[in-house]
């Protein structure tokens, strides 16, 4: 149950209101952003609500069960908040976001209506579309290990415990030609790895540190070595990417033990189940005078 202020509910019961709505929207990174659909600026817990910048958000729809309350903000990329290029870079990837409705002759006399994380952004032109999702859409997410022969830790982190900043897994290059954005490919060509051998950083992830796309991190479909080292990348990034661009790329992970264990000398740390009977083993059954191996009949 949602408890409105008495101050609030007082002009509420007025019959003539002043009120707008806010949204504080904050980035994993720490990063906060304010908006407001008033014609001026808004502040209040520390944070200035932008005026007429952020957009418009769709009607809020709650229920007492677990299904997920979602809606949506709609507005125009900014060129000091909202950017096209922040949301390509997956800046606001998970976000979480608040949604206020506020008395703007008196920002003290103020609710909170939602709490929620963005969802799906969609792009058209130089506008979007954000699905803010409801807290119970985490229950709909899977939870806990799977069962599985691959590892299921990603690459660096805690439970994998491998050093990905280490001279071994990580490598710096320069973009020396874009046949990708002549052909529809997700490639680029790059000088500086020769120390590493050909497909060092398939199921890498390339991080750009110069040019349009800075900071724009995309995963790496396949890396083959030659006089030049080619880059196929699962998509180009939206803005174009030039020559003598630079960026950084890390090794990749195929998930299976062997990769773990020589590759990374990390076989320790495998979160995987490598030894797990597969289906030739689950169709076995005993053969009648033979020796009890398991084998089938021919």
């Amino acid at each position: 149950m949602r408890i409105i202020p008495p101050a609030l509910q007082t002009h509420l019961d007025s019959g003539t209101t002043t009120l707008a709505t806010c949204w504080r929207l904050t980035r994993s990174d720490g990063t906060v952003f304010g908006f407001t659909d008033h014609d001026r600026a808004l502040v209040f817990d520390g944070t200035t609500f932008a005026a007429m910048t952020g957009g418009t958000l769709s009607a809020l729809e709650s229920s007492a069960g677990l299904s997920v309350d979602n809606a949506d903000i709609e507005g125009a990329f900014n060129a000091v908040a909202l950017t096209a290029a922040d949301l390509d870079a997956g800046r606001y990837d998970g976000a979480m976001l608040e949604v206020w409705r506020v008395n703007w002759q008196d920002t003290d006399q103020r609710v909170l209506l939602k709490t929620g994380t963005l969802g799906e952004v969609r792009r058209g032109g130089q506008s979007y579309t954000a699905e803010l999702r409801g807290l119970g859409a985490r229950l709909d997410e899977e939870t806990g290990r799977v069962y599985q022969h691959g590892c299921d830790a990603v690459l660096g982190d805690a439970r994998c415990g491998v050093d990905i900043d280490a001279p071994a897994y990580r490598g710096s290059a320069t973009v020396s030609a874009v046949p990708g954005h002549d052909h529809g490919r997700g490639e680029i060509a790059v000088t500086g790895l020769n120390a590493f051998a050909d497909g060092w950083f398939t199921h890498g992830l390339v991080t750009f540190t110069s040019g349009q796309n800075e900071g724009l991190r995309v995963p790496v479909r396949r890396h083959v070595a030659g006089t030049t080292h080619r880059l196929i990348l699962w998509q180009l990034p939206r803005r174009p990417v030039a020559e003598g661009d630079t960026l950084t790329v890390t090794a990749g992970c195929d998930r299976r033990f062997a990769t773990c264990r020589t590759k990374f000398s990390n076989g320790l740390n495998f979160r995987g189940m490598p030894h797990i009977p597969g289906n030739d083993f689950v169709t076995r059954y005993p053969v009648s005078g033979e020796p009890n191996t398991g084998g089938k009949r021919s």
